[in-house]
């Protein structure tokens, strides 16, 4: 009677509570890569690795290697993660599982070295199976506190999520170490010394999982600081792009106040300068007059005409060094003015651009075709920007600080850049989406 109702409580342990905590692993593994799976298939996903798991030993690092390899697995093809992210959070959900059953198996021997006769009873089956739900409400409020104070990533700081995963593997794998060390010689303790002996000597057994699942935590909590540090240097960087805008912008402004100031000063010694050389019967130098006063007006004139004053200026200035420099400049952008974007925004996003073309340009031979050509419209709740240009085409490019700054522009509206090579030449994608309000703006990177 006794091997059966070991065999059944086996069975449990194993088939029951096995499918129960790796669907809780798969249901919170959903959760933070923020992706939605038919409930069900954290059932059957849930067998399948407890039937693959039969085939690893288990409680080694193998064991959490084939879990975190599983679980890895659902989040790419399944959640249709990214693998680091994917990576990162399958050992993070094993670990956190793993530490709190660590913590309450502890908690159970310390029970059993203390009254080794309620194990030998009913009672024992009755402990057992409170440890389980124990264990899976302890992890089930560290999955809570994990996916609502550590999982609001942007695409840009995923990049840096790597700095806690070695802190992480290496928090379970001297766990483990230590744990299975003193494991093989704590039965001996017990027997040889009881409960007294083997509290004494293996005291930090109670200790290192909860110092393992509080060091997690202190991992995580250091890292949401070291994301804000980097989220604040963005916004710097930003801020210092926006000074340096504005500044432009007001010596630009300042620049063409005056030359209109002088030429509207002047206009009418010019009309009267025009119509004293018509009633003089000299029309060719009237009409030479006028070219002039033309070729004046144009100089006040933007290059570029974006409907954006601010875009107006910060693009015609910078096609005209391009120009300057012998490049070929042409340019087919149309903004509505005004519009959800802000014009700092978008001058971060020219400017970064052009910048980048007019180097990549500069970096040509002599003999070397050299051309920038701007383009971009609104459609509908979208403005699609286009900027194309010749570069060497050799090697990988890597994107750089300007770059970065588009990027991140980008994704504060909602939008996405990307870039495309063929050869010779190169073209830089931008999609903003443009808010309905201006409240819908995030003022920093959230």
């Amino acid at each position: 009677m006794g091997c059966q109702m070991a065999e059944y409580f086996d069975f449990f342990n194993i088939y029951v509570m096995g499918v129960t905590e790796i669907s809780a692993q798969f249901y919170f593994l959903s959760k933070i890569l923020k992706k939605k799976v038919w409930p069900p298939f954290y059932l059957l996903f849930a067998t399948g690795a407890v039937i693959v798991n039969d085939f690893v030993p288990d409680g080694t690092i193998l064991g959490f290697a084939a879990l975190v390899f599983l679980l890895m697995a659902y989040g790419i093809f399944v959640c249709r993660a990214g693998f680091k992210a994917s990576v990162l959070y399958a050992v993070l959900t094993a670990e956190i599982m793993l530490l709190c059953y660590e913590i309450v198996n502890s908690l159970t021997f310390f029970l059993y070295a203390w009254r080794p006769a309620v194990f030998h009873s009913t009672a024992g089956v009755a402990v057992m199976l409170s440890g389980e739900a124990a264990s899976l409400a302890l992890t089930g409020v560290c999955y809570f506190m994990v996916y609502r104070y550590f999982s609001c990533h942007t695409a840009a700081e995923m990049q840096q999520i790597f700095l806690v995963f070695i802190p992480i593997l290496m928090i379970f794998i001297m766990g483990e170490y230590i744990s299975s060390i003193a494991f093989e010689s704590r039965q001996e303790v017990l027997a040889d010394d009881g409960f007294t002996g083997y509290l004494f000597r293996h005291w930090y057994l109670f200790v290192i999982p909860f110092l393992g699942l509080f060091s997690l935590f202190c991992v995580l909590f250091v890292y949401q600081k070291l994301l804000r540090a980097f989220r604040l240097d963005t916004e710097l960087s930003l801020l210092e792009q926006e000074e340096h805008f504005l500044n432009q912008y007001v010596e630009e402004a300042k620049m063409r106040y005056d030359r209109t100031k002088s030429f509207r000063h002047d206009i009418r010694n010019h009309i009267a300068v025009v119509k004293k050389l018509l009633k003089s019967g000299k029309q060719e130098e009237a009409a030479g007059y006028i070219e002039d006063m033309e070729d004046m007006a144009e100089e006040m004139s933007f290059p570029c005409g974006t409907n954006n004053p601010a875009a107006d200026i910060l693009v015609g200035n910078k096609l005209g060094i391009a120009k300057n420099m012998g490049i070929d400049v042409s340019c087919s952008l149309f903004l509505p003015y005004p519009c959800g974007l802000r014009d700092i925004d978008l001058c971060i996003v020219l400017s970064n651009a052009l910048d980048n073309a007019i180097h990549a340009c500069k970096d040509l031979g002599a003999d070397a075709e050299k051309y920038i050509h701007v383009s971009g419209r609104i459609q509908g709740d979208f403005f699609m920007m286009e900027v194309r240009n010749s570069f060497h085409g050799k090697g990988a490019f890597k994107k750089g600080t300007g770059l970065s700054n588009v990027k991140t522009v980008a994704e504060k509206y909602g939008g996405a850049m990307s870039i495309e090579t063929q050869g010779n030449v190169f073209v830089l994608y931008v999609l903003l989406i443009i808010p309905q309000h201006s409240k819908d703006i995030p003022r920093k990177m959230d």
